[in-house]
């Protein structure tokens, strides 16, 4: 999650926005980034209460194994109206292809 941070000036200049989400509540985020990843220097959303219900929507929350009830991995760009413009889910520990997603973002403008 950190190599966002090289990409966001890139993403800031396609005008987009890095948020992150997963089903952690906001302290478990706050102390993952203290004793683990470091801080982040974008948004980390809770989808906590109730649990996974954005994930769900989504169709990315894991239900059976492996790690039941935490979310696949997945990138969503979201268009100015709200739609949903790219979306891709990614193996657990799988690194984005950064590139691919400026590429999509670049579509956008």
């Amino acid at each position: 999650m950190s190599a966002y941070a090289r990409y966001l000036r890139k993403f800031a200049d396609l005008d987009a926005q890095v948020v992150g989400i997963s089903p952690d509540s906001i302290y478990c985020h706050m102390a993952w980034q203290e004793k683990s990843i470091g801080w982040q220097e974008y948004p980390l959303a809770s989808d906590y209460w109730p649990h996974g219900a954005t994930a769900q929507k989504y169709g990315i929350q894991r239900l059976g194994e492996p790690l039941p009830g935490i979310n696949d991995r997945a990138i969503f760009i979201v268009d100015k109206k709200g739609a949903i413009a790219y979306t891709r889910v990614y193996e657990l520990g799988q690194e984005p292809d950064y590139d691919e997603i400026v590429t999509e973002l670049g579509k956008l403008k």
